[in-house]
């Protein structure tokens, strides 16, 4: 897949951010290299996303592993920006992680304030995993992970889930990153996991309150 192709123009029809919109949420798209993170924030962005996609040169041999993406040409060094208007009042901003492990240093400033993650794998290179479910939990940031398909799987949903040890209460979901109702609808499975959460926060605040003397 090539994640180039997040260079996307204006979607026609979509207003510029209204005057009355004063509530930003922020969610960040991560995985390893190459999974298709620039791809989805592209798919969904109603703007013309920003991205700081660079040529891959020679300097890059022996640092990143580029063998199981051979036709990828360019690589995000900083992140991926893109925006979608909710309501009047809510506008939801997107940022994607740079990949490489020479960039995840970017990573904890990323994650503050977000509200919550999309992981985006690739079932080839789940190892490449690891370490980003291990950075959000580190930092209390809800997630989600989502297979990316590129064609047919190699591990299915259950396999995946067991590969990178999820807990049952994190959705595992399937998506094209270069398809944007399937993007769309990752974000709306993260949402509902965002909302669940708070419910069940609620409920057990709740009922501390109802047991305390």
């Amino acid at each position: 897949m090539d994640s180039s192709s997040s260079d996307t123009a204006l979607r026609p029809g979509r207003a510029p951010l209204r005057g009355t919109a004063d509530n930003g949420m922020k969610i960040v798209v991560v995985g390893g290299f190459a999974v298709g993170k620039t791809t989805l924030v592209g798919s969904v962005s109603e703007i013309r996303p920003l991205n700081t996609e660079e040529t891959m040169t020679r300097a890059g041999v022996g640092v990143d592993d580029p063998s199981a993406v051979p036709d990828k040409r360019s690589t995000t060094v900083a992140f991926d920006f893109g925006r979608i208007t909710l309501s009047d009042e809510n506008v939801l901003y997107l940022f994607g992680a740079p990949g490489q492990e020479r960039f995840w240093f970017l990573w904890d400033r990323l994650f503050s304030g977000a509200l919550g993650a999309v992981v985006l794998v690739d079932t080839r290179r789940l190892e490449e995993s690891w370490y980003t479910i291990d950075r959000l939990e580190h930092h209390g940031t809800p997630f989600i992970v989502a297979r990316n398909n590129f064609g047919e799987p190699t591990h299915g949903l259950d396999e995946v889930r067991s590969a990178l040890d999820l807990p049952d209460d994190v959705p595992l979901v399937d998506c094209d990153a270069r398809d944007r109702e399937s993007a769309k609808q990752v974000l709306i499975a993260l949402v509902r996991h965002l909302h669940t959460r708070v419910e069940a926060s609620q409920r057990a605040g709740a009922a501390e309150e109802e047991t305390t003397p």
